[in-house]
């Protein structure tokens, strides 16, 4: 992935979905917050850890790269990531809001 395109936290986004099963959020405003955050951290950091969560980029945070370790439970559980970002199939988009955190302290 070229992290310095255009749109490119956005064509990662839709990559994920495509391969997991699961669909983008439309929500323009989140969406476009969300990836180009993506680009930005992949950029700086290397990897596209999630920009939802605090991350310096090392060994403790191999767990929140995007998708992180987390987000299929999620997405099982509530229909959507942590982020929002990425969506289940059925889920109403107007129905996103803020989810419990999984990941250990």
């Amino acid at each position: 992935m070229n992290w310095n395109e255009a749109d490119a936290g956005k064509k990662y986004a839709q990559q994920v979905a495509n391969r997991r099963g699961w669909k983008v959020n439309p929500d323009a405003d989140l969406t476009d917050h969300i990836s180009s955050s993506l680009a930005t951290i992949a950029l700086r950091l290397g990897k596209p850890y999630c920009p939802c969560r605090d991350v310096d980029g090392g060994a403790k945070d191999a767990d929140i790269v995007c998708p992180c370790h987390y987000s299929e439970a999620d997405i099982q559980q509530y229909g959507q990531c942590f982020c929002g970002l990425f969506l289940s199939l059925d889920k109403n988009p107007t129905e996103v809001t803020s989810i419990p955190e999984r990941r250990p302290e």
